[in-house]
């Protein structure tokens, strides 16, 4: 009997490991789809199987025949040819890459997808492909733990200026540069500075937080109908608005580390302040459009002479944006929107929140889509100052018209603070939370101990081998390699410990932690219901209270922000896979501070575990938070609501000050001098490891560091630091 079991075991973990070996190598060959993304693919295998396999003959291997037909009567008229830039926001390029998409997706088994996916990537443009694959592998049942590479590495146009992309062509002409070869990517405002926003280009341009955007956006994005793929996500909407709100904070601490104030506001009626200048062009040669300072958005000036008749939509993005801007408010102030029949649904529900989210998100669960439109679509056109196609195909979309780019110009977040705007006219009509939804009978927080918090800039190496041309030989190897180095902040790893003391005993609770401004730009203090937006959620987790005193330790490992994701070659030759993908950045868990110090806030908060109601078959969204929805309060409690404060003020919540320390230049300009300049004569090379190793002893701060961790980390930091950088004499021009 005992060999029987012993036999039966073995079989077993066989099987499992065959399954597992299996797994890796799909997820090998759909690693081969995302290789020089730019280019016709010429790897055999792809253009073997795109040669043999013809979808219309294998129409019964899809669950809905229905929309692979939609898709071949597309391609048949004729898709956008190869080459040609794809733009999300136009109408004909998304038809094209939604119907693809659903090719994709409705494939019955892994093969058909595959098989799909080679063909695509031979017949059909780059920039369609990529997007609906994308999407297809975040969303299938069988594909969704495949992580995909990091999509800065997939294509560097997107993410790196035009002059970083020259070299990396002018090194290929050349020949193969040696494997540890490196050059600088510096940030936009190296070369011209045309506003002293650019001062934040490290945040805003900074790729992992670009990344993070533009994989959000291919998890149920806009377009996409979750009735019709059978997907019923939980409070969709909320977390719309709550990334937004999130995101939009999170660059408010960016900025108050700088100096700078209040994201700015604008009047579609005025000149926009903020020109943008993307330094950047298409892999196809076009340069990304610009935006001057002080651009009027009026008809005439936005369509630049341009036909103003029936050609398109977008000439008429002025008039779009106003109109739909004042239906939305309205519907918030009257409390129901106008369903396509004329009537009335109210928005002050249980799902009201919901149904406004989605409006404003312009999805396919919106009402009455025709008269409230796609204003953030508009939005982008004309913020964009982008020209008039002169065909469907010959589209020329801004940076804020794709989501690998949005996040590089300023009026991205000057848009989407009025998107904040408008959900915060809808939440301050509702009831500040009272004390009963507040408090915690018989929970206190006593205290929170806080490690020191200390940022800095480091070297952090991107492989932009994609960038260049190869030819068919070279495409099938995978031995090229150019990489480029960019200074990105980072931070020391730390703790904190909560001193939690209860009355009551194994009871559940969810602990939330945030992280806010005290202090404006100005030194002045901000009243808390004016601030309460400002604070951002670093931590978020569920607690068994004990009765008497309850010490919880944290460490930044634990947090809802990601590591930096691994490079494609590691993805590729070792198959190593990234956890936790879609959060947002570790390396801006905090922000930047200042040499000085600067003061923050941390807020703990404790409350008891309020489990979710789900309908049957709901999906708890993850993507954007990093975190799985514990429990059932609106995300962003106890900041999403105005704040009585006579109430608010409760035992289970407390705010610590934090200092933030900037280690080393308080300013981004000592960090983007070019590489090569660092290295030239007039430069001298930074301290010896020894030497600044014993500097900063004699400076050393009066703590321990928390753990041996934390200890190895500084020696790593000063070794690394003192290693292939080289420091100019003077580091501010």
């Amino acid at each position: 009997m005992k060999l029987v079991l012993l036999s039966i075991i073995c079989i077993c973990c066989t099987c499992a490991l065959a399954e597992d070996d299996a797994k890796l190598l799909q997820y090998k060959d759909v690693l081969d789809l995302f290789k020089y993304m730019h280019q016709r693919t010429s790897l055999k295998k792809h253009v073997d199987i795109a040669n043999s396999f013809n979808i219309k003959e294998n129409i019964d291997k899809y669950t809905h025949p229905e929309f692979v037909n939609e898709f071949l009567k597309l391609y048949d008229h004729g898709l956008l040819p190869m080459d040609e830039i794809y733009g999300l926001f136009y109408d004909a390029h998304l038809e094209e890459a939604a119907a693809l998409f659903k090719v994709f997706y409705f494939a019955k088994e892994f093969d058909t997808f595959y098989k799909s996916a080679c063909w695509a990537r031979y017949n059909v443009n780059q920039g369609v492909f990529l997007y609906a694959l994308s999407i297809a592998l975040q969303n299938r049942a069988d594909t969704f733990e495949m992580v995909l590479p990091p999509i800065y590495e997939v294509n560097p146009y997107y993410f790196f200026n035009n002059e970083v992309i020259q070299k990396a062509h002018r090194y290929k002409q050349m020949g193969q540069p040696g494997p540890e070869y490196h050059f600088q990517a510096n940030y936009s405002g190296w070369y011209m500075n045309v506003h002293p926003e650019q001062a934040l280009s490290y945040f805003t341009e900074d790729v992992g937080i670009a990344a993070y955007y533009y994989f959000y956006n291919l998890y149920r994005p806009c377009w996409m109908n979750i009735e019709e793929l059978g997907v019923n996500t939980y409070k969709r909407g909320e977390q719309y608005y709550y990334f937004y709100q999130q995101l939009i904070a999170r660059f408010y601490l960016e900025r108050l580390s700088n100096h700078f104030g209040e994201i700015g506001s604008y009047d579609y009626e005025d000149a926009f302040e903020t020109g943008y200048f993307p330094s950047m062009t298409y892999p196809n040669g076009v340069p990304f459009p610009q935006r001057p300072n002080w651009a009027k958005f009026f008809t005439n000036y936005y369509n630049h002479g341009q036909s103003f008749s029936t050609k398109g939509q977008y000439p008429y993005a002025y008039y779009s944006v106003m109109d739909y801007e004042r239906r939305i408010r309205d519907a918030i102030d009257l409390g129901f929107v106008i369903t396509e029949d004329g009537k009335q649904v109210g928005i002050y529900t249980p799902d009201g929140f919901n149904t406004l989210a989605d409006i404003l998100e312009a999805n396919p669960q919106a009402i009455n889509s025709q008269y409230y439109g796609h204003l953030l679509v508009f939005a982008r056109h004309l913020i964009g100052y982008t020209f008039q196609p002169l065909t469907p195909y010959k589209t020329v979309p801004s940076a804020l018209e794709n989501f690998e780019t949005s996040l590089r110009d300023p009026g991205f977040w000057q848009l989407y603070k009025r998107l904040i705007i408008h959900f915060q006219k809808y939440k301050t009509n509702l009831s500040p939370y009272k004390h009963e939804e507040l408090h915690f009978p018989g929970v206190k927080v006593e205290g929170i101990v806080v490690d020191p918090l200390v940022t800095f800039f480091d070297n952090f190496d991107i492989d932009i081998s994609n960038a260049v041309y190869v030819n068919d030989d070279e495409f099938q190897g995978n031995d090229f390699n150019i990489h480029v180095r960019q200074f990105r902040l980072n931070h020391k790893p730390f703790s904190y410990k909560i001193n939690v003391t209860s009355t009551v005993d194994k009871v559940e609770s969810v602990v939330r932690v945030f992280i806010g401004p005290k202090w404006d730009e100005y030194g002045r203090f901000i009243e808390l219901d004016e601030n309460r937006l400002n604070f951002v959620e670093i931590d978020r987790f569920r607690y068994m209270m004990a009765s008497g005193n309850n010490l919880i330790t944290r460490n930044s490992e634990d947090l809802l922000f990601n590591d930096d994701r691994v490079s494609f070659k590691q993805m590729y030759d070792k198959l190593q896979v990234a956890e936790k993908p879609h959060a947002f950045p570790k390396r801006f868990l905090l922000p930047k501070g200042r040499a000085s110090g600067q003061t923050f806030y941390m807020y703990v908060i404790v409350n008891p575990y309020k489990p979710l109601v789900l309908e049957k078959g709901a999906v708890v969204p993850i993507v954007g938070l990093g975190v799985e929805r514990h429990d059932d309060f609106a995300l962003g409690f106890p900041f999403d609501r105005s704040i009585d404060k006579t109430v608010f003020y409760v035992d289970n919540g407390y705010f610590q000050n934090v200092m933030v320390n900037h280690e080393g230049d308080d300013t981004i300009y000592g960090l983007t001098r070019s590489y090569d300049q660092l290295a030239a004569a007039d430069c001298v090379k930074s301290q010896s490891y020894e030497a600044e190793k014993a500097q900063m002893s004699k400076l050393k701060l009066s703590y321990e560091p928390s753990s041996s961790s934390s200890a190895e980390f500084d020696e790593l930091y000063l070794k690394f630091r003192s290693s292939n950088l080289y420091m100019p004499q003077s580091v501010r021009f």
